[in-house]
């Protein structure tokens, strides 16, 4: 069966329309990478996937990420959700990402690309949210463009879970400092051609510039990645298979009540390529 495709929203998101054992076997797998880079998000509705479908379809894309984060479970699986019964490692992160975020800063080479399916959704809320960094930064004035491209920021943990606590404590603030601090250029110059912004809740402060300028510029630019034309909302239905590109967009999620028991299952391919500037 051949690939078909709709875009979602003109600058971000294609929902493709294919079936199980197309997907699966590999056949079309340079066409959904080449789209997935192309529009950031991709969406393959009422697809009964098992987990390892899921494995399998996500690892004809790329190289598999297995075991190298202590929230994931055998096989590379990980269980996104706020309960702690279900992942109690994770569910200490989870709050971070109800804020404007891209995976893997503290890695010297992030992640390529996720993949996630639901098994639980919750009643209402949890939508989540994806912004386009490529096209964020191909919007911006030329000269914008160049003094940028001369700015590098440093990324913490802390930096990216603090908004998410109203108290915290000695261990949690601990456990946030055990991560790397990570120095990235603000703009990506990726193997491609192509520029992205690397923005990210987790981007401390720029590097040399003074800690108000640095603020008001990050926040600036935060507001300007995600402005409605550079995002795309997900609304979830069981059965839902999404595909993200993580090195050119960022996401976040949506409030729900965290007592409904939302779940969905998360597999990740390995970076490909460092955060290079210019």
């Amino acid at each position: 069966m051949a690939l078909k495709t709709i875009d979602l929203r003109p600058r971000i998101g294609s929902e493709i329309k294919c079936d199980l054992d197309t997907l699966l076997s590999g056949s079309v797998a340079a066409e959904v990478r080449a789209l997935l880079v192309k529009r950031g998000v991709l969406i393959a509705r009422d697809m009964e996937m098992s987990d390892d479908q899921q494995r399998a379809f996500i690892g004809t894309l790329g190289d598999l990420r297995l075991g190298t984060v202590k929230s994931e479970g055998e096989g590379g699986m990980l269980k996104v959700t706020l309960d702690k019964k279900e992942n109690p490692t994770y569910a200490e992160f989870f709050p971070g990402t109800f804020f404007w975020h891209m995976d893997g800063t503290y890695d010297a080479i992030p992640p390529f690309a996720t993949v996630l399916r639901p098994r639980v959704l919750s009643p209402t809320g949890g939508y989540t949210e994806f912004a386009n960094t490529y096209a964020a930064y191909e919007d911006l004035p030329a000269d914008e463009q160049e003094y940028l491209q001369t700015l590098k920021v440093v990324h913490t943990m802390q930096s990216a879970m603090w908004h998410s606590y109203t108290d915290v404590t000695e261990e949690q603030y601990a456990l946030w400092r055990s991560y790397p601090v990570r120095t990235h250029p603000l703009v990506w110059h990726h193997h491609s051609g192509r520029k992205s912004l690397v923005l990210s809740t987790s981007a401390a402060h720029i590097v040399g510039m003074h800690p108000a300028e640095s603020h008001d510029l990050l926040q600036r630019l935060m507001a300007w990645a995600t402005k409605p034309e550079y995002v795309y909302r997900h609304t979830w239905r069981m059965n839902d298979v999404l595909i993200w590109d993580n090195t050119g967009t960022m996401h976040r999620v949506t409030p729900f009540d965290p007592k409904c028991g939302r779940l969905l299952h998360r597999f990740t391919l390995n970076g490909e390529e460092s955060v290079v500037g210019a």
